[in-house]
Formats: C-alpha cells, structure tokens, sequence
C-alpha cells in the first residue's frame, strides 16, 4: 500500500469514525462522553459540525479514533471474549469490563 492509498484509507476511517461520535452524541449525550472519554464542552463542539466540516477535519493523515486499553479489565474483557459475546451482550461497554 502506498502513502496515498494510506492517506485514503485513514480519511475513510476519520470520516466513519466522527459521523458514529456525531450519532452518539445526539442520541445519548451523557453516554457518549463516558464512552469517549470526552467534556461537555468537546461533545458540544462536535455534535454540532456540519458535514463539510467533518469532511476537512477528516481529510487529516492522522487517526482520531485512538484506542483505549489502559485498564486491565478493558484489556481482559476483548481478550477473553469473542466479538459476537460482546456485541451481543447489549450493555454498556463500562458493564462489560465487569
């Protein structure tokens, strides 16, 4: 894969990735921060981008989603579970570390 192909591939990711927080955030506030670990204030500015800004903001070649397994019992849980029990399990992610 080539720089540019990359660079592609990562704009794809940003853009999924801000229009899911975007969904997120609309549909549960208070969920949605806990889940990404961002403030009210950060939440705010986010749910409220416009399509073209989420398009020049994802047009970075760096990822913004970034990955979260700084406890153990995050890390335990996607280890010892497999992805159909997670997703099936229908609770929040903080109830699965449990």
């Amino acid at each position: 894969m080539n720089a540019k192909q990359l660079h592609e591939e990562i704009k794809a990711t940003n853009l999924s990735y801000m229009g899911l927080v975007q969904k997120m955030i609309r549909a549960d506030k208070v969920a949605a921060m806990a889940s990404l670990g961002v403030s009210d204030e950060m939440a705010d500015l986010v749910a409220g981008l416009s399509p073209e800004q989420l398009g020049k903001m994802s047009a970075t070649n760096l990822m913004l989603c970034s990955f979260r397994f700084d406890e153990h019992s995050v890390l335990d849980m996607v280890a010892n579970r497999s992805a159909a029990q997670i997703i099936s399990a229908n609770q929040p992610f903080a109830a699965l570390a449990a």
